[in-house]
């Protein structure tokens, strides 16, 4: 019993109100400094450090960036122009745009946690402006990141590949009927949310033909960002880590050369900006990949697992039970460490039962990034709300009937395995 002490403090000092970082620290630190006696203290305050070491966390900075440069450059607000042509005349039109876009733009980092960067430096600043609550307005950032990752190439597709053994090509083209499954879903909660609400439109009625090429003209150079950055990864030129670096060097080339929006003097207030975002959110993540250090020394998630794939030799109670499993094991760990920590123990015990591999791979990463925004600890809920200035309650109450949609496209995919392998099968 002493092992879980750290989580009861973590959750006491939760619901007293200590900011989340202080508490998965001091809650880790307990760890170390009362119960594992065997590590020294200059080796945990070292894994402080070395967390922050990490070249995928390095996308976090270049897309908060890659926000900023896009505000200042207009670029931001041609995408936002093009999209508010098409739909913007629906009820609560901005809120579809958030979650188109984090569709298109999946795969480009690679990471959720840039994108809902990302999306809370462009998308969230105009949200509020045109009558969105601001809650509101992160719930629908942080829940839309949710869709990228699971867009190729993303990395969790090609980590769990390689855990597995399948195939990287047959893991993308699995990736594709799922995003759209969640895509669609969040867009048919919002629009009863914004019906409800009476969000009205950006615009009294829908643009015309003309309009919309207008607008979709003035926004290729935007466009072309994504498809240039993700045929760059695609060829092998640079990693999606790099793809940030890229797309920030893309994005100012374009602001100064073809919108000429972009100065030189806005450079000061990118980089306070950048340096500010970013500083919140690493804090954030690197006290969550210590405590995450602890549980996998305790083998926490390793004893869960074990215990739910002793109770049933039946192939649909096990997939639930493990669905259960990921998403309270992704409310705590961050989302890639999860996934290597529990795909070596529950692969087998689902091949034995003739769950496909390919369809358990989308499972474990559609599980995963729904945790990343579920409380108490949801890596993309902190990263929105600490950039928003969102307090977490607020938070959760506007983000739950958009986590009830994609949990019913969860339970869709879990049960129709002919859904999630019908383009890997087609092909």
């Amino acid at each position: 019993m002493e092992i879980y002490l750290p989580i009861i403090i973590l959750f006491v000092l939760f619901l007293l109100n200590v900011p989340i970082a202080f508490s998965l620290i001091a809650s880790a630190m307990y760890y170390f400094l009362f119960i594992n006696t065997s590590l020294p203290t200059t080796l945990v305050m070292q894994r402080f450090i070395t967390s922050a070491e990490s070249f995928p966390l390095l996308a976090i900075p270049f897309f908060i960036m890659v926000g900023s440069v896009m505000n200042y450059s207009g670029i931001s607000r041609s995408l936002l122009a093009f999209a508010d042509s098409l739909i913007g005349h629906k009820t609560g039109g901005l809120a579809h745009v958030n979650v188109i876009l984090s569709t298109m733009m999946g795969g480009i980092s690679g990471s959720a946690n840039a994108d809902a960067a990302m999306q809370s430096k462009i998308l969230a600043p105009e949200m509020t402006k045109r009558g969105y609550d601001l809650p509101f307005t992160a719930a629908v950032t942080a829940v839309s990141s949710s869709i990228s990752p699971v867009i190729p190439p993303g990395i969790n597709l090609i980590i769990f590949a390689l855990l597995a053994n399948v195939s990287v090509h047959q893991m993308f083209i699995a990736g594709y009927m799922p995003a759209l499954l969640m895509a669609l879903s969040l867009m048919i909660a919002i629009t009863i949310i914004a019906n409800k609400r009476n969000y009205k439109p950006s615009r009294t009625e829908a643009a015309s033909a003309s309009e919309r090429w207008h607008y979709f003209a003035k926004a290729i150079p935007a466009l072309l960002i994504p498809f240039g950055v993700i045929l760059g990864m695609r060829f092998g030129l640079f990693t999606p880590t790099e793809a940030g670096a890229i797309a920030v060097f893309l994005c100012a080339i374009i602001g100064f050369l073809i919108y000429k929006e972009l100065k030189i003097s806005h450079f000061t207030a990118i980089l306070r900006e950048t340096i500010q975002g970013t500083s919140s959110v690493m804090f954030i993540i690197i006290a969550a990949l210590v405590f995450g250090y602890y549980m996998t020394l305790e083998q926490i998630p390793h004893s869960i697992a074990s215990a739910l794939i002793a109770l049933t030799d039946n192939k649909f109670l096990l997939l639930l039970l493990i669905n259960v499993l990921l998403l309270v094991v992704g409310m705590f760990i961050e989302g890639g460490a999860a996934m290597i920590i529990l795909t070596p123990l529950l692969l087998p015990a689902v091949l034995n039962l003739d769950v496909n591999p390919v369809h358990f791979g989308v499972i474990i990463i559609v599980n995963i990034m729904i945790g990343g925004v579920t409380p108490p600890f949801g890596s993309m809920m902190f990263t929105v709300c600490s950039i928003l200035k969102v307090k977490i309650l607020d938070f959760v109450k506007e983000a739950l009937p958009l986590l009830a949609a994609l949990l019913i496209v969860l339970m869709i995919l879990t049960y129709t395995e002919s859904l999630v392998m019908f383009l890997p099968n087609l092909i």
